[in-house]
């Protein structure tokens, strides 16, 4: 962090000054349009983008508010957590998943949940939908519409609420966050473990990971590298996280019974 930003957090933290936190607000406004853009993607058309950049901009005043520099994290990380928690809050409000698909996904989980158990690994879509009785196109389908109906995201699988330095948190469809269920150690095992399952994954699937949460590109941009529709890829990046979620209550249920 240069010297010029040091001194600038230092003095509006010691003053509370609002003109220069007028002044902050406009030099990070850009992050809340980058992350309220990322978030857009899939989303129901219904969605007005500036609805997004409302909701995030709430999350811009509370990272303000709550940054401390002397910790030595840079602002803009810190700040891209919170304002995207700040829409993915605001979000969950409007909850308009129907209850049906709301009750196929928690099927889904828990039979993804009994196949590994059985198996030792993730199962196949083949395994997945006979064993919820169903065709793999039928499977695809409710992938479909969970992705325009609910906002599951890897950037969530984690988010510590102490300090400025954010852990990615697994978003749920249900909001049942599993953040201080255990010690902080357990969190890091919880990590590693999810690091390892992404490493397992089929390679298309976990290509689409790297190239949508560290390579920043679009679901659009993925499906021309990988030569398929930009629905495909929103199909394979909601059943990943679906079946990321469940590899990783899995793991949590254990961690808990070690405790």
């Amino acid at each position: 962090m240069h010297e010029d930003e040091i001194k600038m957090w230092k003095k509006y933290k010691g003053t509370k000054s609002p003109v220069l936190r007028e002044e902050i607000v406009k030099k990070y406004l850009y992050l809340v349009k980058y992350v309220a853009g990322r978030v857009a993607i899939g989303l129901p058309p219904n969605v007005e983008f500036n609805d997004l950049v409302s909701y995030g901009i709430l999350g811009l005043f509370d990272a303000i508010n709550k940054y401390d520099v002397s910790q030595g994290n840079k602002f803009e990380t810190y700040a891209v957590s919170r304002i995207r928690g700040s829409i993915m809050d605001e979000l969950r409000k409007l909850d308009w998943a129907p209850r049906l698909l709301r009750k196929k996904a928690r099927e889904i989980e828990k039979k993804c949940k009994e196949l590994e158990e059985k198996f030792g690994r993730l199962a196949t879509d083949h395994e997945l939908a006979k064993a919820l009785k169903i065709s793999t196109d039928e499977l695809n389908t409710i992938y479909s519409d969970l992705n325009s109906t609910t906002f599951l995201s890897l950037d969530e699988v984690w988010q510590n609420d102490d300090g400025n330095k954010p852990i990615s948190r697994l978003q749920t469809i249900e909001d049942s966050l599993i953040t201080n269920q255990f010690s902080f150690v357990h969190q890091n095992e919880v990590k590693e473990f999810l690091a390892d399952a992404i490493d397992h994954l089929p390679e298309k699937e976990k290509l689409v990971i790297i190239l949508y949460y560290y390579e920043n590109l679009t679901l659009r941009e993925i499906g021309e590298i990988l030569d398929v529709s930009e629905s495909r890829v929103c199909q394979i990046h909601t059943k990943v996280i679906m079946r990321l979620r469940s590899h990783l209550m899995k793991r949590v249920g254990e961690l808990t019974l070690e405790a």
